[in-house]
């Protein structure tokens, strides 16, 4: 185990895996039936929504019930643009920073409380969005929904319309997942980690908490509005529904269940989010909240850091049991009655 992960930590075998995985997922969908291909597509769509939602908690320590609300907003945005015959490219820059301002803007206000008080706040935003967006019927189709069909697969590329959507989402996935990883990885994410542990702490070494608790709410709220383009983008039709209260506590439970504070527990949030539904749907629809709710509690007493910390727990049983075998028995010392006889064996001789 310790030769396989001191080779991953060599550079070339990372960037050799990384190849890798790219020429499949590039591959994949070409084979693949619809089903599995929109599945997956919805994957990558829910793992952007939990990405943002991991870079606020997973990594700041607000707490966060409202996400769903910025993938709503960014659905609508962009269901309006697509109706109204806006540029693509403009529909989904509008559907990126309109929400990155609403979560700005309530983040100067958010920021500077803490505990139940911010869980008030954005527990209010999902709670609020729906009926928002039954009354104002005139942009968003009122309790009926839009729809937006502007991901048809165009003819030049010879693709179906799930192939096509599936690298549309694959893509700017990608994208959000290498941009929250350097963030993460820079001196920001530093930062905002220092700011978690220890708010004393980061004042007394220059770093703002507030600053940065109103950063990570604004990119929260961005990559929520970008995972309200992709939804689009798989489902082309939108609701109040999407941005019901329930769902966001679903995807805080997937946030849990891959890991907090891991862009890759973000992407296993996402597959949890969307396959146990399916799953337990297709075995009995009724069992579906039950389980979801047992895998909830499994992790959180199993595995704390979620099923990314998984291969760590294993690394860690192994290293036990090897040390286990390998350490051999420290010599007895020799009890007093056989020191006695001894010496005085020495005195007979």
């Amino acid at each position: 185990m310790s030769q396989v992960s001191d080779l991953l930590r060599r550079p070339w075998v990372r960037w050799l895996i990384l190849l890798v995985v790219a020429v499949v997922l590039a591959v994949l969908p070409l084979m693949l039936p619809v089903f599995v291909n929109q599945t997956l597509t919805r994957i990558g769509v829910y793992a952007v929504a939990v990405l943002g939602l991991n870079i606020i908690m997973g990594y700041t320590g607000q707490i966060m019930l409202g996400q769903i609300f910025f993938l709503g907003v960014g659905a609508y945005v962009t269901a309006y643009g697509v109706v109204n015959d806006w540029n693509i490219v403009v529909i989904f820059i509008a559907a990126c920073v309109i929400p990155a301002l609403l979560g700005l803007i309530i983040a100067f206000a958010a920021a500077r409380l803490g505990g139940l008080a911010i869980a008030m706040v954005t527990i209010a935003l999902p709670i609020i969005g729906v009926p928002l967006a039954k009354r104002l019927s005139d942009l968003t189709g009122g309790s009926q929904g839009t729809s937006a069909r502007f991901s048809s697969a165009p003819d030049w590329t010879g693709l179906y319309d799930d192939q096509w959507q599936y690298y549309v989402v694959i893509v700017i996935a990608a994208v959000a997942f290498a941009l929250a990883y350097n963030l993460v990885r820079g001196k920001y994410g530093r930062a905002m980690r220092i700011v978690k542990e220890n708010e004393a702490v980061a004042r007394s070494m220059g770093i703002s908490p507030y600053r940065y608790k109103v950063m990570a709410f604004t990119i929260a709220a961005l990559f929520g509005g970008a995972s309200g383009f992709l939804y689009m983008v798989a489902v082309q039709y939108t609701s109040p529904e999407t941005m019901a209260f329930h769902h966001s506590i679903s995807l805080l439970a997937a946030m849990v269940v891959g890991g907090a504070a891991s862009i890759a527990g973000s992407l296993i949030g996402g597959i949890y989010y969307v396959l146990v539904p399916q799953v337990t749907n297709a075995i009995d629809p009724t069992i579906t909240a039950i389980s979801q709710g047992v895998i909830l509690v499994a992790v959180l007493f199993l595995l704390p850091g979620g099923l990314v910390s998984l291969p760590r727990v294993i690394r860690r049983i192994f290293r036990r049991r090897s040390g286990g075998t390998d350490q051999t028995p420290s010599p007895q010392p020799t009890p007093p009655a056989t020191q006695a006889e001894g010496s005085e064996t020495e005195r007979q001789a």
